[in-house]
């Protein structure tokens, strides 16, 4: 069973976002130095970056695909849902030092 979870495909996002992580990690390891917010604001700039470039709409303005990032505006919408979605569904969303939380 193991080998068969190993061996299994794994998918564009999976890859991405293990490949993401992975590429912090080892910036951070090879500075210790560096500021881990920049290295976190630096690969976010770079996955908005070719977020954006993904999401161009096709060159038919009347396509019903692109209609929802066929502004950039719509763009921007949708970027934001993605972000909130996947912010909400991270290990990391809360965290036991947020000051919201309560202390006994």
């Amino acid at each position: 069973m193991e080998n068969e979870i190993r061996d299994a495909p794994v998918s564009g996002f999976d890859a991405a976002f293990t490949d993401a992580v992975d590429l912090g990690n080892k910036l951070a390891d090879r500075d210790r130095e560096a500021d881990v917010w920049d290295i976190a604001d630096g690969l976010l700039a770079g996955a908005i970056q070719y977020w954006l470039y993904s999401r161009q709409p096709c060159k038919d303005p009347r396509c019903t695909e692109c209609l929802p990032v066929s502004t950039a505006e719509g763009r921007m919408a949708e970027l934001q849902r993605l972000i909130k979605q996947l912010s909400e569904e991270s290990e990391y969303y809360h965290s036991p030092n947020d000051s919201n939380v309560g202390r006994a």
